[in-house]
């Protein structure tokens, strides 16, 4: 199963995205988790992780990639986008698959992080949103695996069809009217192409439960995660998440029942 964790920037995708790996590794799955935000830094903090290299210095680096992607809009009729995605690779891969060199590995998850931006005026990130999108339509994963995804803020991350190669989508809603009205857009889209959709609530309190649970009625809220001091301050000292949350047991059953 691919989870692709989705939200406003700041709501807790990255908590969600550790935690949730975590409690997939308990249950005895084989557990990937890929990092492709270009600019989070703390995700593999919170696993007790090394950062990896960029994977796309596997495929060349930016520059080459890039160069791909030039010459696929040269073959390519721009009105045809939507039905024939920008593509780096067509080869499938499985998890055995993908080059030691570019994970780390601790406790039965691995990381791979896609790509960050390192340096002034080295260009957007489009080219790691291809690769990204690219390596989610071409992994093939058994019943005993699971990759969780963890992905910039926002929803440009839809525009991309990252979400496309995935088999569910969970939304981190955090207590804030932007972050309301941005699950609504992400139940829209996701719909739109066939996917299940989940919402967690992030940072609740009993006071702005209520309030987001009338907000989202109409949406498939599976869990509620309460404002955590012990997850506050790791997440400040950049330390890992050893939280053994009924929260997130729950969240994770949820999720694969519905699949």
């Amino acid at each position: 199963m691919k989870i692709l964790i989705c939200g406003k920037g700041g709501s807790g995708k990255s908590t969600v995205s550790s935690l949730l790996a975590k409690a997939m590794a308990v249950k005895d799955f084989d557990v990937l988790v890929i990092d492709t935000d270009e600019s989070n830094y703390g995700l593999h903090r919170q696993l007790g992780m090394e950062l990896p290299d960029d994977f796309i210095n596997f495929f060349g680096g930016k520059k080459k990639t890039i160069k791909r992607m030039m010459e696929f809009f040269k073959n390519v009729d721009v009105e045809k986008m939507e039905s024939e995605p920008i593509k780096i690779f067509d080869q499938k891969w499985g998890f055995d698959d993908l080059p030691e060199e570019y994970l780390t590995t601790k406790n039965g998850i691995k990381l791979l992080a896609i790509g960050k931006i390192h340096d002034f005026g080295e260009g957007c990130a489009c080219p790691m949103g291809v690769l990204a999108k690219t390596l989610l339509d071409n992994l093939d994963v058994t019943e005993n695996e699971v990759v969780i995804v963890d992905t910039d803020a926002g929803v440009e991350h839809f525009g991309r069809g990252v979400e496309q190669g995935c088999d569910a989508i969970l939304a981190v809603v955090e207590p804030s009217y932007e972050s309301l009205k941005l699950a609504g857009k992400i139940d829209s889209m996701t719909k739109k192409i066939g996917k299940n959709i989940y919402f967690v609530l992030n940072k609740v309190d009993d006071d702005n439960r209520a309030m987001m649970l009338e907000s989202l009625d109409q949406l498939n809220v599976v869990g509620a995660i309460p404002a955590n001091r012990d997850i506050s301050r790791a997440g400040l000292s950049g330390e890992e998440l050893n939280l053994n949350l009924p929260e997130i047991k729950s969240l994770a059953d949820a999720i694969l029942r519905g699949n």
